[in-house]
């Protein structure tokens, strides 16, 4: 019996009560389970001659009926689905960015029983030093207006700001990095943000440390570019922007 084989088998004796008596007709959780997993088999794209990169989060589009039924339930379903979804990436060589995480959405025009399933591969973000007042589990708030006197700029990495003070920050995959960011395209020491101060302003440009795949700033590969407000860099399979909070609001 096949990893996802179990994983159905379990999700039936979940559902095999008040599930079932409440999902009768509608969606069924275990066909959400089935479909998850060929979401993972269709989108892994291939990193090494073992490994594959595939989603990590998952957004469930429902009828308003079946959005109703299921979202209750929702909190339960999803503590039995990640871990497997884990076992089974294990098993097949797939690797996620980051934690797996599944949201319930409504689509009105989507008849009773019918679901979609969107997906992407975010990559984990933490912070340390000094860029760590502004981690997802430090500060999940953009930070205040005290730390922006600076440069008045961040680097925002999936919805989570990091200040941009001087010297500077550097960005990889290992424990000596400033932002760690948990992407496999990423190398452990990948690239560093300098934040120049001087008579006449404050500067920002970002440098190659060496790393394996590259920086791309503004679609241009490169291994030192100057940085502004709406700058975008991308390192393996993660987008950085370079903005302002200031002028967001």
């Amino acid at each position: 019996m096949g990893v996802f084989d179990r994983v159905e088998k379990k999700l039936e004796n979940v559902v095999g009560g008040v599930f079932a008596r409440a999902f009768k007709g509608d969606v069924q959780p275990v066909e959400i389970t089935a479909r998850l997993q060929r979401e993972l088999d269709s989108e892994a794209r291939l990193l090494s001659r073992d490994r594959k990169l595939v989603p990590n989060e998952f957004t469930i589009g429902l009828s308003s009926h079946d959005y109703d039924r299921l979202t209750p339930y929702s909190k339960t379903l999803n503590a039995e689905i990640a871990p497997q979804l884990l076992n089974y990436a294990a098993e097949k060589g797939y690797i996620f960015n980051g934690p797996v995480s599944i949201d319930y959405k409504v689509e009105p025009s989507l008849p009773i029983g019918r679901f979609t399933i969107t997906s992407a591969a975010v990559a984990g973000v933490a912070a340390t030093g000094a860029a760590s007042t502004d981690s997802a589990m430090d500060d999940p708030e953009p930070f205040a207006p005290v730390r922006q006197r600076t440069t008045g700029l961040v680097v925002e990495v999936n919805g989570v700001r990091h200040p941009l003070t001087p010297p500077g920050l550097t960005i990889g995959r290992g424990t000596d990095a400033d932002l760690r960011i948990n992407d496999p395209g990423i190398s452990r020491l990948h690239a560093r943000i300098n934040v120049i101060q001087s008579g006449s302003g404050t500067s920002l440009n970002i440098e190659d440390l060496g790393s394996t795949n590259g920086i791309t700033v503004d679609g241009v590969r490169t291994r030192q570019a100057a940085l502004t407000n709406g700058s975008r860099i991308d390192i393996g399979n993660t987008t950085m922007l370079v903005t302002s909070p200031v002028s967001d609001v």
